[in-house]
Order: structure tokens, then sequence, then C-alpha cells
């Protein structure tokens, strides 16, 4: 399988024109919009999701020039989500960087991921596919469903594991199943359907090893603090999962720590994390994942597009950032 570094080499030309056309399209007359829009853009992250639908156009012998724009429409969605998320857990850190609300306010940073979304849209509107309409509109939806699932599960210990998966897969999981399933969907191949459950379960084991870097990695490997996701009151694989495995003194703790939020209880909680296996199992869970997606690839045609995708499934488990 290519690891990270062979597969940003393979789309390195394609993700040079979706970063130029992001660059173009992130314009606008209003400075506030430019300045906090190429902030956040410009920070460091991934484009998991912009490679994910490059690689899945590719892999079946797109050649029109749709697969740029879309990708850039993908990058847009996930970063106007950034945005609102910082405000909603009230972030400081990301990637490394100052989140924008931590610099020019949660007003701005709404108003911006507003922006972004409707860019978004204006452009994929133009590139004049109902079914790509379709998925992205259906998409951004279940994102937003997700969300505000992920609100009702703050500083709820009796989150379950079912409730917590249905979250991420909303939140999380559903714009890799976009990006995978444009690119098929975009070459009018059979494959739709293969690349939107690879998209699917690549995107849960993803986020499932956010959730065990969270509480195993360090602030300089993940780009933010160490325990946020505790400290914001987010019941995730780890935490439900050790709450289920602990002593009743154990879970009494875990418990409290969930319902308060804060970092008052992070020594203790790792300490249980650790003593319940729960990293282990949390890693085991995003494997089972990973496997799945790599299932759906299964009759796809063979090229090194192809090859990337097993890739980056094994990069969504093996990663330390």
């Amino acid at each position: 399988m290519m690891d990270i570094a062979a597969i940003q080499t393979l789309t390195h030309q394609d993700m040079q024109a979706v970063n130029a056309l992001i660059h173009k399209r992130l314009h606008s007359e209003v400075a506030l919009v430019n300045q906090v829009g190429h902030y956040i853009v410009n920070s460091g992250g991934k484009r998991l999701r912009p490679m994910l639908l490059l690689l899945s156009a590719n892999a079946f012998g797109y050649q029109g020039t749709d697969h740029i724009d879309l990708a850039a429409v993908v990058e847009f969605i996930h970063t106007a989500t950034l945005l609102h998320d910082d405000v909603v857990d009230a972030s400081d850190l990301r990637r490394g960087q100052q989140t924008a609300n931590n610099i020019w306010g949660n007003e701005a940073s709404v108003l911006v991921g507003d922006f972004l979304y409707s860019r978004a849209f204006q452009m994929m509107v133009e590139v004049k596919n109902m079914r790509v309409m379709e998925i992205i509109s259906n998409a951004t939806n279940v994102i937003a469903e997700g969300e505000v699932l992920q609100l009702l599960n703050c500083h709820e210990p009796d989150t379950s594991e079912a409730d917590y998966l249905q979250v991420i897969r909303s939140k999380t999981a559903k714009l890799f199943e976009a990006a995978a399933q444009l690119g098929a969907v975009i070459s009018g191949c059979q494959y739709e359907e293969a690349m939107a459950a690879y998209g699917m379960h690549l995107g849960t084991a993803f986020q499932l090893i956010d959730d065990v870097l969270d509480y195993s990695a360090t602030a300089e490997e993940m780009g933010k603090n160490v325990g946020d996701d505790l400290a914001e009151g987010k019941p995730t694989l780890p935490l439900i999962y050790a709450l289920k495995q602990g002593t009743p003194t154990q879970q009494q703790i875990l418990r409290e720590a969930i319902s308060k939020g804060g970092k008052e209880f992070i020594t203790d909680v790792l300490a249980t994390i650790a003593s319940t296996d729960a990293i282990g199992y949390s890693r085991r869970i995003a494997q089972k994942e990973a496997d799945m997606a790599i299932a759906a690839l299964t009759n796809l045609p063979t090229s090194p597009y192809t090859d990337a995708l097993y890739g980056l499934a094994k990069f969504s488990i093996d990663r330390t950032y």
C-alpha cells in the first residue's frame, strides 16, 4: 500500500490546481472575509477530503475538470464546519495555531463560515449536474444534524456507543462519503455505491483515531490541546468504553468529568482509560471500519489511484496526527 507521502506525490498536480482554485474563489470585496478565509484555509490542514475526491475520479479514468471544482467545494464545506465547530466548542487552538474565533471573534467566524458554505454552493451549481447537487446538499444537511446531535450529547455521561457512532457518521464521515462518491458520479461509472461505502467507513475510522489521539498524542503531534474533548464535555468512544468497563469509583469520576467538562479530572480520566484498555478497544473499532473501507474497493479497476485509496485507509489508522 502507498504511504501518505506517495499519495500526496500522486495527487500533487491536481492538488495544486485545487489550491489555486480555492484561493481564487476565496476572494471577496469584503476584506475581513479574505483575512479569515485565507487564515483558516492556509492553516495546515491535510486536505484529505479533496484528495479523496481526486483519487476517486482518477481511479475511474475521469478526463474533465469537474473533479478540481468539486474538490474545492468539499474543502470549502469542511472549512466552514471547522469555523462553526470552533465557535460552538469555544476552542482556542487548531492545527497548532490560534483559532479564527480566538483572533477575530465568534461573530466573524460564524459569518465567514456562512460565506464559505454559500461559495461552495455557487461552485457546485456551476458543475451543472443534478446528482452532484443532490449528494452535496444532502451531505451538508446530515452534517448539520450531526452537529446538533453532538451538542445534545455534550455533558451527557449516558451517551451510548451507538449514539456516538451516529454522531461521527453524520458529522465527520458524511463528507468523506460524499467526496468518494462524487468522484464515481462524475466519472459515470457503476461504482458509486461502493465508493460511498468506502468514504463512510474511512471517515468513521479517521474520526475514531482522532478520538484516540485526543487522549494519547502530544499537543505538538495533534496541533491542539490534549484532553480538549474532555474539557468540552464530549463523551467520545474511549470515554464511553472506559465508563462501561471501569470500577464504580472510576465510573463516578468519569461521569462527573463528562458532566462538568474542564480538565480538573484529567489525571484520573487518563488513568482509567489506560486501565480499561479504552484506547486499544477504540483502535480495534477503528480498524474494523478501515477493513470495511478496504473491502468496498474489492472490485475496483487496478491502478495507482486504487492503490492510493487502499493506502489512505491504512493511513487513517496508523497516523499520529
